[in-house]
């Protein structure tokens, strides 16, 4: 398990629950607006005393207190030993939420089938087809496809989320998603944060940022699409 950081309690990354959050580090995208360059690069500094298990120690200490533990990254399912770190963190009576990228929806499948995730929260970064212009070179839209279609039949909590950022995201792109996929529960629209992103050079100062005027208009093409849309 490739541990790149964990913060003992947050109020705001699992809904509605006082949650542990364990970041793993490596990536296999290379969006240029990530904002976790050194995890997706699978750089960031470890501390020499965060093992798994005392992670797991931790979390054993707290059982009564958190109410749940969120399982980011990077991506989390590059990890071969993800399930069963998963199923360790299950064992101690906490729900699990997952952030994906969706890029491996055999993984995310089996995490499901076996009833080792409560939560996923899936990104999408642009309009599937775009992906290889924009996320990763040659990369095709199967796999984010079929991502989206298990999570949806899934039955378990979910929510897709895309950070707005120009000129990745336009008003089509968000219309062409959310007609992806229609009926979803929750489409969580993000602001963009532009300092300290993995590739500052794709942007050559140009402006990459939506007003809050401009977020609403994105708001407004995707709300009929789904149940219910947010921005973050």
């Amino acid at each position: 398990m490739q541990l790149g950081g964990f913060q003992k309690s947050s109020l705001i990354d699992y809904p509605g629950k006082l949650s542990s959050v364990i970041f793993l580090s490596g990536c296999n995208f290379d969006c240029p607006f990530c904002h976790n360059p050194a995890l997706a690069r699978g750089s960031a500094a470890c501390p020499a005393d965060l093992t798994a298990s005392n992670i797991y120690a931790f979390l054993k200490q707290r059982q009564g207190f958190l109410d749940g533990v969120v399982i980011s990254g990077g991506e989390p399912t590059l990890q071969p030993d993800l399930e069963d770190f998963c199923r360790q963190i299950k064992g101690f009576g906490f729900a699990v939420k997952l952030d994906t990228n969706g890029s491996r929806p055999k993984v995310l499948e089996r995490l499901i089938v076996e009833k080792l995730v409560d939560y996923v929260a899936m990104d999408l970064k642009t309009d599937p087809v775009l992906y290889k212009s924009y996320i990763r070179a040659g990369y095709g839209p199967d796999p984010i496809l079929d991502s989206i279609r298990i999570l949806m039949a899934s039955g378990i909590d979910y929510e897709f989320r895309t950070t707005c950022v120009k000129p990745i995201v336009t008003l089509e792109t968000v219309e062409n998603i959310s007609r992806l996929i229609q009926g979803a529960r929750l489409y969580a629209l993000q602001h963009f944060r532009s300092s300290d992103v993995l590739h500052p050079e794709f942007f050559g100062g140009v402006e990459n940022e939506y007003s809050d005027e401009e977020l609403q208009q994105l708001k407004a093409v995707a709300s009929p699409w789904v149940t219910e849309c947010i921005l973050r």
